[in-house]
C-alpha cells in the first residue's frame, strides 16, 4: 500500500493530474465510495485533503465511516468536472491517523471544526487512474478523435497488483505503466 506521497514520487503528472481534478472546486471535493457490512457498496461525497504528506479525509461518525474502520477499503472518485468529462479515480486502504501533530496540523490547515465528531483518516494508493477526453488529447497519434487518453498506476507491491493484472477494455495502448497496459476507452 503505497502513500499519496510515494505514488505522487513515482507518477508526479499523473498525481497531478488527480489532483487538479479532486481540488477543482476548491479544498476538495469526490465521491467517496465504501463497503457496508453486508458487502454492498456506499456512496458519499466527501472532501478530501491532499498535503505533501498524504492523502486525508476527516469522516464525521456516520455509516461511511463505522465502513472505513471495520473494512479500509475505499474508492474515491473526483466530482464530474464542468467544461469537460475528465475523471480521476483512487483506490486502496484507509487506516486512521494517530499522530496528534498531523492530525492537529491536517485540522487546522483544513479547517475541521473541533466541536464535530470527526475522525482523520489517510488513504493508501492501491490504483489511480486519470481518464482525459478529447479536448486534452489533441495530437496524440493513433487516438481517434471522441476516445479518451487513460492512465492507470497500480502499486506495485499491492496484492491486487500481484493478483490479477488490470486491464482497461479497447485496442489502442496510450501508455504502459507497471504490469498495466492502459488503452483509450
Amino acid at each position: 500500500m503505497a502513500s499519496w506521497s510515494e505514488f505522487a514520487a513515482d507518477e508526479p503528472r499523473l498525481a497531478d493530474g488527480i489532483r487538479v481534478l479532486l481540488q477543482q472546486y476548491g479544498p476538495g471535493f469526490g465521491y467517496l465510495a465504501t463497503v457496508r457490512a453486508d458487502g454492498g457498496p456506499r456512496v458519499h461525497p466527501v472532501s478530501p485533503v491532499i498535503t505533501a504528506e498524504g492523502l486525508f479525509c476527516f469522516i464525521i461518525d456516520s455509516p461511511k465511516r463505522r465502513d472505513l474502520e471495520r473494512d479500509g477499503r475505499y474508492a474515491l472518485h473526483s466530482f464530474p468536472a464542468e467544461e469537460s468529462d475528465d475523471e480521476a479515480y483512487v483506490a486502496g486502504h484507509a487506516r486512521p491517523v494517530t499522530d496528534p501533530v498531523l492530525v492537529a496540523q491536517l485540522a487546522h490547515s483544513a479547517r475541521a471544526e473541533p466541536q464535530v465528531d470527526w475522525r482523520l483518516f489517510e488513504f493508501t494508493v492501491d490504483v489511480a487512474m486519470l481518464t482525459r477526453r478529447e479536448q486534452h488529447i489533441a495530437g496524440i497519434p493513433g487516438l481517434a478523435p471522441g476516445r479518451p487518453a487513460v492512465r492507470v498506476w497500480l502499486d506495485p507491491n499491492a496484492q491486487a497488483a500481484v493478483a490479477a493484472p488490470l486491464t482497461v477494455p479497447q485496442t489502442r495502448p496510450t501508455r504502459l505503466s507497471r504490469d498495466v497496459q492502459c488503452t483509450a476507452a
